[in-house]
């Protein structure tokens, strides 16, 4: 089998060139992109199974808008959860569907088509087993080879750390399905914890704390909008009329909904943040510690996104705190610059 560096090196004939197409497979949102051509498509890694034809009917975008307004013989489902392949079977087939609109568009109908390699992240605590249905799934799609990277390797670089560098940075990736709080430097992971209370489990203690509050029942992508458009940590008070269904007599019920209420029912979510990046830094070493007070914390993911999220983790935590730019593609722009230079990409990759 060809080592990375054959790969990469290979000369690249004008009729037969590689194509490096990287995947962030992530638990909410699936993001595909091509080198030179940056991010070619982002959609949710929802599908839709109709258990009538038995096969699957919507993908990404579609599929999550039909959530919870399906039919019975319709199923709605998500086949990675905490960021790792849970459905094989049909995160093969929603590749295979992403790929058909964004890839295909640029390789074309060829008589000799490129070699496809696969660059993709894993979660750290994903098993050998979880990291090969990974691989295997992406071989399945048409990758000739795959390489794997621990995510919290591309996030960093993504947000413009350098990770080759002896300065260890801690960088909080805050996303749907897992919250990864890293040390990152010398080429590696110095530590690492990871949290599940992330912006999946967020929705369903918004919709608990409604239920309990107000007495009606809200639909997940009704508490996941109200998670985006209202909540902020910058005593802004936003008020929204939800409606949702009454648990008095089954019928609609409007209710206004206020940014105060929100913040309450995530707090201790976002405490729980703040105390994992505090166990992270207490079991580090000394000089660990003291690079990190100079350089501080960088938020990406998209709870990172929240207006005033990092004052309020700064006043917690007593330590500068900086939201990535580019939130939404930052681990995937990461994979990117990585494999700019062969050499020191190859060191990174899980065997």
């Amino acid at each position: 089998m060809l080592n990375l560096t054959d790969i990469f090196k290979k000369i690249k004939l004008p009729f037969f060139a590689n194509f490096e197409i990287y995947f962030d497979l992530g638990t909410s949102i699936t993001k595909i992109a091509i080198k030179d051509k940056g991010v070619i498509l982002r959609e949710p890694t929802f599908l839709g199974y109709n258990s009538r034809i038995k096969d699957y009917s919507f993908t990404g975008t579609e599929a999550k808008t039909i959530l919870g307004k399906t039919p019975d013989f319709i199923k709605v489902v998500r086949p990675i959860v905490s960021g790792v392949i849970s459905d094989f079977d049909a995160e093969v087939f929603l590749l295979q569907k992403f790929l058909e609109r964004s890839v295909y568009l640029y390789t074309g109908n060829k008589t000799i088509k490129p070699m496809m390699i696969g660059i993709a992240t894993v979660p750290t605590i994903a098993t050998e087993i979880e990291q090969k249905a990974v691989k295997e799934g992406l071989l399945k799609i048409g990758m000739s080879q795959v390489f794997l990277v621990e995510k919290p390797l591309a996030t960093a670089t993504g947000a413009g750390v350098n990770i080759f560098s002896h300065e260890p940075t801690l960088i909080a990736d805050l996303g749907g399905g897992l919250i990864e709080l890293s040390i990152v430097g010398s080429s590696g992971i110095l530590s690492q914890k990871t949290l599940r209370n992330a912006g999946d489990q967020m929705n369903k203690v918004i919709f608990n704390y409604v239920y309990l509050k107000y007495g009606i029942i809200l639909g997940e992508t009704t508490c996941e909008n109200l998670k985006i458009d209202i909540l902020n940590f910058k005593n802004t008070e936003k008020i929204v009329v939800t409606r949702g269904k009454s648990l008095e007599n089954g019928l609609p019920k409007s209710v206004k909904i206020k940014s105060s209420d929100i913040n309450e029912a995530l707090r201790s979510n976002f405490n729980q943040i703040i105390d994992g990046i505090k166990e992270l830094i207490e079991s580090s070493p000394p000089e660990v510690v003291d690079e990190l007070m100079q350089k501080g914390v960088i938020l990406t993911g998209g709870l990172s996104k929240i207006t005033g999220i990092d004052k309020f983790f700064e006043d917690e935590l007593k330590l500068n705190v900086y939201c990535s730019d580019k939130y939404e593609n930052t681990t995937i722009n990461g994979l990117i610059k990585l494999t700019s230079n062969v050499d020191s990409f190859s060191k990174i990759l899980i065997a």
